[in-house]
């Protein structure tokens, strides 16, 4: 009810809208991913992977131990990518030392589960573009890139770098990777150097916070959730730094993790659950809303 009435305040503008909701048996819903035509979408507690359109099935459920957090269509390989983890202090998941980045097929079957050769690894998400696949730790801060033969991992912010990687969109030229550090703000990879340079924002502090992330054209989209309600940030770079802006003004959402770009629109998660993990013998009775935003040719909220 509160979420749809949010939608109807915004109705004449931006006019954001639920393209999805998600059952709410899915407690924690997380990641969004989507060719045009499908939307995945992760659920995390039941360590199950949804593909939808008019209606939602499950299209896979990961090995005892493994949890979906963030997932990425890859158009190239024909893959849906899955941050696969069990980080630890998190109610209903046992804690392991190591994660996997997991390729699913059409079919939901595993085709691809690798991981860094040594210590520990665990990744909340995970960017594919232009041949290119990218996922980064959330206890660490690395980023690693996927090898041109798809075996292996090589790091592209090396240890001691970051604190808590999170998402990752590589620029239209290739060169550059934008990776939002949730401790530390909105850094940019060299990928040719493997340096990462932290981009103070407009006002010179770091902009703290941010989830996932996408480009559309030389506009990175970003899901602000440092703090509630959360935010869509739209972000560009300047010879110094960043410039950040609220496209959908004052509309907050709540409780929002990731965000795709499906081509022609943003697709957002935009009540995943998270806020209520805690919270004994709570049972949810309203479903995770999949909104979408449609842009224009040149990247702005139609």
């Amino acid at each position: 009810m509160i979420w749809s009435l949010l939608v109807a305040v915004a109705a004449a503008a931006l006019q954001p809208t639920t393209v999805l909701t998600i059952d709410p048996s899915h407690r924690i819903v997380e990641g969004v991913a989507s060719d045009g035509k499908t939307i995945w979408v992760s659920s995390i507690l039941d360590r199950t992977v949804l593909a939808c359109r008019k209606t939602c099935r499950t299209m896979a459920v990961l090995p005892p131990g493994l949890h979906p957090f963030a997932i990425a269509w890859d158009k190239g390989r024909k893959r849906l990518w899955v941050a696969a983890d069990c980080p630890p202090g998190v109610t209903g998941i046992t804690a392991c030392e190591r994660g996997a980045l997991i390729a699913l097929d059409k079919r939901g079957r595993v085709v691809t589960r690798i991981a860094p050769y040594v210590g520990t690894f665990h990744p909340g998400d995970v960017s594919a573009s232009q041949g290119q696949l990218f996922v980064s730790d959330s206890q660490n801060g690395m980023v690693f890139r996927l090898t041109p033969n798809g075996r292996g991992l090589m790091a592209v912010v090396l240890p001691g770098i970051g604190k808590s990687g999170q998402g990752t969109a590589l620029s239209a030229d290739g060169q550059r990777l934008l990776v939002a550090d949730y401790s530390q703000g909105i850094g940019s990879v060299d990928l040719a150097k493997f340096t990462r340079t932290l981009l103070p924002r407009q006002d010179g502090k770091p902009l703290r916070g941010v989830d996932g992330l996408v480009r559309c054209g030389s506009t990175y989209y970003g899901i602000y959730n440092g703090a509630a309600p959360g935010l869509l940030v739209s972000i560009t770079l300047t010879a110094t730094g960043l410039n950040f802006d609220q496209p959908l003004g004052e509309l907050s959402l709540p409780d929002p993790t990731q965000i795709a770009f499906d081509g022609k629109r943003l697709l957002i998660v935009a009540d995943s659950g998270w806020a209520t993990l805690d919270k004994a013998g709570f049972v949810r009775t309203q479903g995770t809303p999949i909104i979408a935003i449609p842009l224009a040719k040149d990247c702005t909220p139609i």
